[in-house]
């Protein structure tokens, strides 16, 4: 049952192959555990698709696990937001969503077992002495008054801690281990806190919550999980997840794994930063199409193929490293430009007039739909005396590498007929109203009869049929590589993140877009309508990603 040979391999795919040859396993059962205190980030997709992909590849199954020990900062929305990213990604949990809290009264009773073993105490130091005493990396700690208590009378302790008899901060459960540890992780960690806060799922059952590292190794144990795989800033806490199994009476014992987390340049991938952005206003919310979330990068137009493929690209190792910004755009890029259909846009629109054209007379002319895909066929293109072209597409003068329209010369205007501008027309400040233009009618579709040469090519619509849009630019959400280094990440953000054009025109055929529908704007770059701002009385396209990559120099 190891992994075929196609399948990209690491190694935590050499561990599982190892563990399946040796019969140690004869299946596999991952886990995907989000804290729901935010929505996912690309970083979260390189787990998603690392614990998903290995239960599909080996036959075996993964469950979707919310690590809800903390209700201050855990919402509902969250909740459902990441079931839904995890959805359009392409992957299905096994069986029901599960909780965290749907073991709270097998972790109360798994802490009172530690408690009558002698292996935990209630501590009645403030969370300040306990750091104080915890010691560093260089001195070991202290013991804390309170640690030789009798079983009887923690037991006493921390039941009233459950009854509500303490107030927060003023009394918690550690485990008995070592202050003398070598790592800090294990000097009598904090396993139960007082907190007074409603649930969202168990309501106001419990005043006291269980600590992520003690509910983390017993869920994984309840569940069956034969591979938890997590990150790197884990590792030490591995120590802790093996103590906490091997000294309670339960069968199952998994094994911990960790991998490098996900750095990609130009984004913050910590959820408290990211919520930040939110709760300031600085960004259109958690799924703002500038945010490395997962709902920011799916409203941006990216898709769950290209993110998938990214993660497979990037690998999973045990090396910190920083992803450019340039792997995961060309991996969307690539995506784009073999499905994406080809339509027309002129952003900044200039009025175009061809003189020599009947004024009355409109033709229907013929656009493929994909250059290299003639199966997907082709859509109607309405061309008439009057269109647009955009701004940028003409000067008065130019020298020869400017490939578009200038006074004078010739153009082809996109499948139409080549065109050749003759005068302009200004308002009172100089800027160019209309370009009168003369048209060749026997190049529709070929090259001019008497062998002249056309060589720039531009985009167009009908002034007539076109239809207006508001078309959001998108550049990199922070000015610096490495944000999340600065001394103030807030300082970092790039002014210019978002450019709003509310002029835009476009070809007849995106007016019925449907959100998240990725289109190339010939010769622009590649487009979606807004998954929550458009619709056919309103256009608004997101630019996903330009042509080429104009991220590096």
């Amino acid at each position: 049952m190891t992994q075929a040979d196609n399948r990209p391999t690491n190694f935590i795919r050499q561990i599982i192959d190892e563990d399946l040859a040796s019969g140690k396993h004869d299946h596999v059962q991952t886990r995907f555990p989000p804290e729901p205190n935010g929505y996912l980030h690309i970083g979260h997709a390189k787990s998603i698709c690392l614990n998903f992909g290995i239960a599909q590849d080996y036959q075996g199954s993964c469950n979707l696990r919310f690590d809800d020990t903390n209700p201050a900062k855990e919402e509902v929305e969250y909740v459902e937001s990441i079931q839904k990213d995890v959805q359009w990604l392409g992957f299905q949990w096994n069986g029901e969503v599960r909780y965290s809290s749907d073991y709270f009264d097998q972790l109360h009773a798994y802490a009172v077992e530690l408690i009558e073993k002698g292996l935990a105490y209630v501590d009645e130091l403030t969370p300040e002495q306990i750091r104080e005493y915890r010691g560093t990396l260089t001195s070991p700690g202290k013991n804390s008054p309170y640690r030789d208590r009798s079983v009887a009378e923690n037991l006493a302790l921390f039941d009233k801690m459950k009854q509500g008899g303490f107030q927060e901060g003023q009394a918690c459960l550690r485990a008995k281990i070592d202050m003398a540890s070598s790592f800090i992780v294990m000097r009598d960690p904090v396993i139960y806190r007082v907190k007074f806060a409603e649930h969202h799922q168990t309501g106001n059952k419990w005043c006291i919550y269980p600590m992520y590292d003690f509910t983390h190794c017993i869920s994984d144990a309840l569940e069956g999980i034969t591979h938890s795989i997590c990150t790197l800033e884990f590792q030490d806490n591995r120590r802790l997840y093996d103590w906490v199994l091997d000294n309670i009476s339960i069968d199952c014992h998994p094994r911990q794994y960790e991998f490098s987390r996900l750095n990609l340049e130009y984004s913050i991938m910590s959820k408290r930063k990211l919520n930040l952005l939110v709760t300031e206003k600085l960004v259109d919310g958690w799924d703002d199409p500038r945010m490395p979330t997962i709902s920011g990068l799916r409203r941006r137009g990216y898709t769950p193929a290209a993110i998938r493929e990214f993660c497979r690209r990037i690998g999973v190792t045990k090396q910190d490293n920083t992803v450019e910004m340039s792997a995961l755009e060309s991996c969307i890029r690539e995506d784009l430009n073999e499905n994406a259909p080809r339509a027309m846009a002129v952003l900044r629109p200039v009025r175009l007039v061809i003189e020599n054209y009947p004024v009355d007379q409109e033709e229907i002319l013929s656009s493929p739909n994909h250059p290299n895909k003639p199966e997907l066929g082709t859509h109607e293109l309405p061309f008439a005396r009057e269109i647009l072209i955009d701004e940028a597409d003409f000067r008065e003068e130019a020298n020869k590498q400017f490939k578009r329209l200038v006074l004078g010369k010739e153009v082809r205007l996109r499948h139409a007929y080549v065109v050749k501008a003759e005068r302009v027309e200004k308002d009172a400040d100089g800027n160019i109203t209309t370009i009168y233009c003369t048209y060749d009618a026997e190049t529709l579709g070929k090259d001019p009869a008497d062998g002249r040469k056309v060589k720039g090519v531009i985009h167009w619509v009908s002034a007539k049929h076109a239809v207006p849009a508001t078309v959001r630019l998108y550049d990199r959400l922070f000015s610096v590589a490495n944000p999340g280094a600065a001394d103030d990440f807030l300082a970092t953000i790039n002014p210019h993140s978002l450019t709003l054009i509310e002029g835009a025109m476009l070809e007849p055929s995106l007016k019925l877009a449907q959100p998240e529908q990725a289109y190339q704007f010939e010769r622009e770059g590649y487009f979606c309508a807004d998954n929550k701002l458009s619709s056919p009385d309103h256009l608004v396209f997101n630019l996903t990603v330009a042509l080429r990559d104009t991220w590096q120099g």
